[in-house]
């Protein structure tokens, strides 16, 4: 059976926006710049993996996750362009035009899709391809499970057990107490105080795990704050999927979409994957 390919759609549409410019326009004057760029990501996905369907993975920005409601800096300081909105809001859409699924739902963010795809395809005895660029899937990686990482101009690096821990110095399922420990500058998750990557992955080396090490007495005074960051850290395998039977992608009635949107370049490159397919 061919692998289920979930994708972080914020990811790769924020690196969409950051590499098309900005001065590709829709037909009506509007930004378009980061629509062509993940259409053509989606394609190109598509058409190298050839999974047995797709399901790509949004936040919703305008609603606090309990993470944020934790943690009140957790992700703080994050300003995006009105132009990336704009386009960010019409790209489910655009997915669900192809026949393709997509998960959003208040409260959850794009990696807890990702991790409950994983968990329901793996439980089924699938396999999964998971398009991210955010390193926290790290924890999703397995032997039924692979994490592909894009890369500027080359193919995506994969990403399984072994190159987690060729990179961290971890395995896989101790990648939240990794984060827990060492911190997360990006998502504003402080860490253990004097910690860096080396000192967390040397510990969890000894330990085992976060847990073993508060219970032998480590980090007392920060015990209440790691657990905090571990569960933050931590994909929510029980967020809600849509159904994901095999789908064979409709190009052409995205290419119809994208017209709508006054996107005729992209249009036309859903037209050239119809005529592949």
């Amino acid at each position: 059976m061919n692998p289920l390919l979930v994708i972080d759609g914020d990811s790769f549409a924020h690196r969409a926006y950051h590499a098309i410019p900005k001065t590709l326009r829709r037909s009506d004057g509007g930004p378009g710049n980061m629509l062509f760029g993940f259409g053509t990501m989606l394609v190109r996905l598509w058409q190298g993996e050839r999974p047995r369907t797709v399901l790509a993975a949004w936040d919703t920005l305008d609603v606090p996750t309990y993470r944020h409601e934790a943690l009140a800096a957790y992700q703080s300081g994050r300003e995006f362009d009105a132009e990336l909105l704009a386009q960010l809001d019409l790209l489910p859409a655009l997915v669900a035009s192809s026949g393709l699924a997509y998960a959003k739902a208040p409260g959850y963010e794009a990696d807890d899709f990702l991790g409950a795809a994983v968990a329901t395809e793996e439980g089924a005895g699938g396999t999964v391809l998971v398009a991210t660029s955010d390193r926290d899937a790290f924890q999703l990686a397995s032997a039924k499970t692979t994490i592909l990482q894009p890369v500027r101009g080359e193919a995506p690096a994969r990403i399984g057990p072994a190159e987690v821990r060729e990179r961290y110095a971890v395995d896989p399922e101790q990648v939240p107490d990794f984060i827990a420990l060492r911190g997360d500058p990006s998502d504003r998750i402080p860490g253990a105080r004097g910690i860096g990557p080396k000192k967390a992955a040397d510990l969890l080396a000894q330990y085992g795990s976060l847990d073993a090490m508060l219970g032998e007495g480590r980090f007392a005074a920060e015990a209440e704050a790691l657990r905090l960051y571990r569960k933050i850290a931590t994909l929510d395998r029980a967020a809600p999927l849509p159904s994901l039977p095999d789908v064979d992608p409709d190009w052409g009635a995205a290419a119809a979409h994208a017209r709508e949107l006054g996107m005729n370049g992209l249009a036309g490159r859903f037209e050239e994957a119809a005529s592949s397919s």
